[in-house]
């Protein structure tokens, strides 16, 4: 496993990115409404990274179609955009890569259309929260099993799945880089952290069983008993002191 620690003026790279980044999504989830087709959202994506001289990470990824990945209700990744028209209380997902002078940076959030139920709001609350408890382990000589058991832990405690099968991951020049971030695991075990490591964590967590499927179209991951999901993301760098959060405003 090759990790790569990034460098001072790397991180500002990714800074610089993941500041493009957060200004896309808070965008995406402001003119977010119902009667919109998810492919509209594609489109506010790209006209918002050609504003800011950025690229999307995920257009043309081992031939993914679109700019960003928009799943609804019972899709938990990869959803493409397309000609679904978003109802009234549905709960949708929003991930996005976004590429500047180089350098990557991913995140990825949850929001509901109009009005949504309790048990989803409850849902994608302990989602982004299941995600700062993990950001609150990315420390310099912590181990990633702390980042997973926190995350696990946090979400079963609450009644919900963490999703197996799909994980967080190291980024920087690459969207995927090593190590893999499992939403599980044991504390203390697992890769040491070092400052100059970026990480993508990502909970991704359901409102039934964490087993998945795979859709017809080979990209959009659902859950296999139709249970709602939820998926919230930062790009994290480790450091000496309080990790940084490289995808806030």
């Amino acid at each position: 496993m090759a990790i790569i620690l990034k460098s001072k003026e790397e991180i500002e790279k990714m800074r610089r990115a993941g500041h493009v980044l957060a200004e896309l999504l808070k965008v995406l989830a402001t003119e977010i409404a119902p009667g919109m087709k998810t492919k509209e959202l594609d489109r506010i994506t790209v006209r918002e990274l050609a504003r800011q001289g950025a690229k999307s990470s995920f257009k043309g990824y081992r031939g993914y179609p679109a700019h960003l990945c928009v799943s609804v209700n019972d899709e938990i990744v990869h959803g493409i955009p397309g000609g679904r028209v978003l109802q009234e209380g549905d709960l949708v997902s929003l991930d996005v890569g976004t590429i500047v002078d180089g350098f990557q940076a991913d995140a990825a959030t949850t929001v509901g259309i109009g009005e949504i139920s309790p048990s989803a709001r409850r849902l994608m609350e302990t989602c982004e929260g299941a995600l700062w408890a993990g950001i609150g382990k990315a420390r310099n000589h912590g181990r990633l099993g702390d980042i997973s058991a926190t995350i696990q832990e946090y979400v079963e405690s609450r009644g919900f799945s963490v999703v197996r099968e799909y994980t967080g991951h190291g980024i920087g020049r690459d969207m995927h880089e090593d190590p893999q971030v499992p939403n599980f695991g044991v504390p203390g075990e697992g890769l040491e952290l070092h400052e100059g490591m970026a990480l993508a964590l990502e909970p991704m967590i359901t409102s039934g069983a964490w087993r998945t499927r795979l859709g017809d179209n080979g990209w959009t991951v659902l859950t296999a008993d139709g249970s709602l999901a939820a998926h919230f993301e930062h790009t994290v760098a480790v450091t000496l002191g309080e990790p940084e959060v490289l995808t806030v405003l």
